[in-house]
């Protein structure tokens, strides 16, 4: 047996006894887990001193050499967020729906774990301690399938989470990382179906893909964030002006960064201006059609390309519609379904705009930045799903359970 299949065998056998814990010993290992993370400070940053270094010898670009980084600051952020993960309500055991049948039967739809979940994701090591900590409070074990950049990193945290949940009792194979050296661990990961019973990847776009047409395991879709700023020709422009700026420059490297803008050309003369000021003050490089073009002399040239790309960089594609519904259409050409976002002091055209676009969230006078588990109140998310089946957004604890019906009867027979 592979190294793979053996250690998605150990995860099968330690997701029964993490399926019957309590709530009560799930929370205990979470808060343990997130006091070692903030005790291991000085090792886990030391291992991710060897990821960064690695990171710019072999020229990774400024955005994922951020989203490798771990600082003391982003260390106690994960250990926080176990915190808050061991506050939130257990969904296991929830009834989703229950009732009397005409014939007497008790009918009860409560919420169960997956069992194991695997997880395959880039560049970022917060994502160990917050994949583990969602999964083992939904009483799922774990496979983590990290980056290689991000090897010492992941190895530290992994080493330091599962310590904590063997001293509290559970089964320290509740956590486990895969190898990362080779892309064997992912192909094998994506085959191990009646092993793992669901993956998730986090990533780019090609890895995203690659494990969605590759897998035989059930796979929950996250999503590309091509995400647009539409600012209609009814909006307050101190608004748009502000909303614009966060969504693109508060942080670059996430999938909830607005990556484009579409201006309403009734009020481009008066808004587009303010805006490419604002964003060249930023750092940002604005890529912008001929009528952008035309407001600036340091606009780049929009290509095709431009208008469908992620950026995750200082860079943002801009764009002059004549109408809502020409936004509208962009979106639907150009988007991925994560997030797209209107400012408007229009009801009707907020309403229309919520109502057409296709994406697994809509922010009305709102930065893209808010589509994310912790500002939804979710907790940690396990991340931000852009399919239609049964979880769409940040998935939080409640998206990491499935049901099963459970029928009570008093010697029932079917006639």
């Amino acid at each position: 047996m592979s190294t793979v299949l053996q250690q998605a065998t150990d995860a099968r056998v330690a997701s029964i006894d993490l399926a019957a814990a309590t709530r009560a010993e799930k929370d205990r290992a979470l808060l343990l887990m997130a006091t070692r993370l903030e005790e291991s400070t000085g090792d886990i940053v030391k291992a991710n001193e060897i990821d960064v270094r690695n990171g710019r010898a072999a020229s990774l670009s400024d955005a994922m050499i951020d989203r490798l980084t771990l600082t003391p600051a982003r260390i106690k952020a994960m250990a926080d967020g176990l915190r808050e993960l061991a506050a939130l309500p257990d969904p296991v055991g929830d009834v989703v729906r229950g009732s009397t049948l005409a014939n007497g039967l008790e009918l009860r739809q409560v919420r169960v774990p997956f069992g194991v979940v695997g997880i395959v994701y880039e560049g970022r090591p917060n994502v160990t301690a917050d994949a583990a900590g969602i999964c083992l409070k939904s009483g799922n074990a774990v496979l983590l399938r990290g980056s290689g950049s991000a090897l010492s990193s992941n190895a530290a945290i992994v080493a330091v989470l599962r310590e904590a949940v063997a001293d509290t009792g559970l089964p320290a194979d509740t956590i486990q990382l895969l190898d990362a050296t080779t892309r064997d661990s992912v192909k094998e990961l994506m085959r191990a179906r009646g092993l793992v019973d669901v993956l998730i990847p986090r990533g780019g776009a090609s890895l995203i893909k690659a494990v969605v047409e590759e897998s035989t395991v059930p796979v929950i879709e996250t999503g590309v964030g091509n995400c647009h700023v539409y600012v209609d020709e009814a909006a307050d422009l101190e608004k748009a002006l502000a909303v614009v700026l966060n969504s693109k420059t508060q942080r670059l490297s996430v999938c909830n960064t607005a990556e484009s803008l579409l201006v309403h050309s009734e009020i481009a003369d008066r808004f587009l201006p303010l805006v490419l000021a604002e964003l060249g003050d930023a750092g940002v490089t604005v890529h912008g059609d001929a009528r952008v073009s035309s407001y600036g002399d340091s606009v780049v040239p929009a290509t095709e390309e431009d208008w469908a790309t992620e950026y995750l960089s200082a860079d943002i594609s801009v764009g002059v519609v004549d109408s809502l519904d020409d936004a509208l259409d962009h979106i639907r050409r150009y988007g991925t379904g994560h997030t797209e976002a209107i400012i408007s002091e229009s009801l009707a055209a907020t309403r229309r705009f919520a109502a057409r676009v296709d994406a697994a969230a809509v922010m009305i006078n709102a930065s893209t930045r808010f589509t994310d588990g912790s500002e939804f109140g979710f907790g940690a998310e396990i991340g931000i799903s852009t399919q239609k089946l049964h979880a769409r957004g940040p998935m939080g604890l409640p998206e990491l359970t499935s049901t099963k019906y459970i029928v009570t009867g008093n010697g029932h027979t079917r006639g």
